[in-house]
């Protein structure tokens, strides 16, 4: 079928230059590294677009609608992919937290009826049928890959992440350039498998995020609000507090759904968790954390935030569940665009160090890191089980030249189609500063070949620490 909007030098009618931020932070890392902070050599400017690809596209229509932050706008989405137009329906916003400043926005939207009265679910991409759906729109991230990369390594070593896959956006003929395709977190038994819960049953399946109480009061960055979220009872220390800064937030069922009773048994479920793990037994394999948490997630949860040293893990963007007379498990990951030493503050750009120690790194951030972490590490069984699984997944998925291989698979894939060249068309933001980053190449590649020795870097560094637990 013929496509019905193609890939032209129309698209391509203009330059445009990024704004760049310059936000203060609280804490900064070492000022010299081994790795070199800004690279000299010749900017590389895409001035040259093709005109036409083989390569999926998404674009959508608003019939002249501007996208807004809240509420989502009607649309029309066509998914072109091996010339084969599918059109579907959609209700489409802006999201994200502090990516909302940049131009390169993302979107979250769901796929509605024909009249636009009910969400339906569909396939896109070739996933599970849903209805929730995020293009998410790499930007600081000039690797392009970081989000990807991560979310296609947790699955690979079996721990649930949303499915991903690359695509060229338009959005009323306008070219943004590559985005990712994710799914949404949400309860489904192709992404987060827990049972349905409905207000007849305290024990049913739950989504817990640890994150900023934000949005839901006034869009206040510290506001607390107990009827979408709850504090833990305990502080960064492990001491019980009243006001501790930790809080989780009700992402299923939303904070409409939720019953009293049921905010009552999942509070009371994590409260155990964290009693047990201020007690001085608190690794006896009978009576301690053991009882009440999956460990097995934990520990590759623990593993997928720290080869990246995700500044956010842990702290933000962190999501637990619990199933129908189940244990605590960690997960799904999310967020990983400032990753792999992709920021300049809190040490995040060392490729040495522990991220779950944050709270020493950066002790003036308001956003800190639960007290679990540091008093798992201090167990036996937990740095052996931590120990055995590491050396299992050092061997196969997560050697170095596994990893090598699959970023040099997604760059093949993306030159071949001369998709990088136009999102740097698009977005010519190479050389230049987009906050956080720590390293500015002039080139995609030497921020790839950053990313690269940087992983590298931080691979070895864990081998080092955890085989010697």
């Amino acid at each position: 079928m013929k496509h019905s909007m193609s890939y032209s030098s129309k698209t391509y009618n203009r330059f445009l230059f990024s704004t760049i931020f310059f936000i203060t932070v609280s804490c900064h890392g070492p000022e010299k590294l081994d790795l070199t902070n800004i690279e000299n050599e010749v900017i590389t400017f895409y001035d040259n677009p093709v005109d036409e690809i083989n390569f999926p596209s998404i674009n959508i229509n608003t019939n002249g609608q501007e996208i807004v932050d809240d509420p989502k706008v009607n649309a029309g989405l066509v998914v072109i992919e091996d010339k084969i137009e599918t059109n579907y329906n959609i209700g489409i916003e802006i999201r994200g937290s502090s990516s909302q400043m940049f131009p390169k926005k993302s979107y979250g939207f769901e796929t509605k009826t024909s009249d636009f009265s009910d969400d339906l679910d569909v396939n896109l991409g070739g996933f599970p049928e849903e209805e929730d759906w995020i293009l998410y729109g790499p930007y600081s991230d000039k690797s392009l890959i970081r989000n990807k990369l991560t979310f296609d390594l947790s699955n690979a070593i079996g721990f649930k992440a949303s499915n991903t896959k690359f695509y060229n956006l338009f959005i009323n003929g306008d070219s943004k350039g590559l985005y990712i395709l994710m799914e949404k977190i949400k309860r489904d038994s192709n992404r987060v498998d827990i049972s349905k819960n409905n207000s007849e049953s305290v024990d049913a399946g739950y989504i817990i995020k640890i994150d900023k109480p934000t949005s839901e009061v006034g869009g206040c960055n510290t506001c607390y609000e107990d009827s979408f979220s709850f504090r833990s009872s305990y502080d960064t220390n492990g001491n019980q507090s009243n006001d501790s800064e930790i809080y989780f937030i009700y992402d299923y069922p939303k904070p409409d759904n939720i019953t009293d009773d049921q905010k009552q048994f999942i509070y009371s479920t994590i409260n155990e968790f964290e009693t047990i793990l201020t007690s001085d037994n608190f690794d006896d394999p009978i009576e301690g954390y053991d009882k009440v948490i999956d460990v097995d997630t934990f520990i590759d949860f623990f593993i997928m935030n720290e080869i990246a040293k995700n500044p956010d893990g842990f702290r933000l963007s962190t999501y637990m569940n619990k199933d129908t007379g189940g244990k605590l498990k960690m997960g799904p990951i999310w967020d990983f665009n400032l990753a792999f030493g992709n920021v300049d503050y809190c040490d995040g750009m060392n490729p040495e160090g522990w991220i779950y120690n944050f709270n020493t790194i950066c002790p003036s951030d308001i956003w800190q890191v639960p007290f679990w972490w540091g008093r798992l590490m201090e167990s036996d069984s937990f740095r052996d089980k931590l120990k055995e699984r590491w050396l299992v997944l050092r061997s196969s998925i997560l050697s170095d030249s596994s990893i090598t291989i699959r970023i040099d698979s997604y760059l093949e894939y993306l030159n071949e189609n001369k998709v990088i060249n136009q999102n740097f068309y698009r977005w010519s933001i190479l050389g230049q500063y987009v906050w956080p980053n720590y390293f500015v190449g002039a080139t995609h590649e030497s921020e790839v070949n950053f990313l690269k020795d940087w992983i590298n870097l931080r691979l070895n560094w864990m081998d080092g620490q955890i085989n010697n637990f």
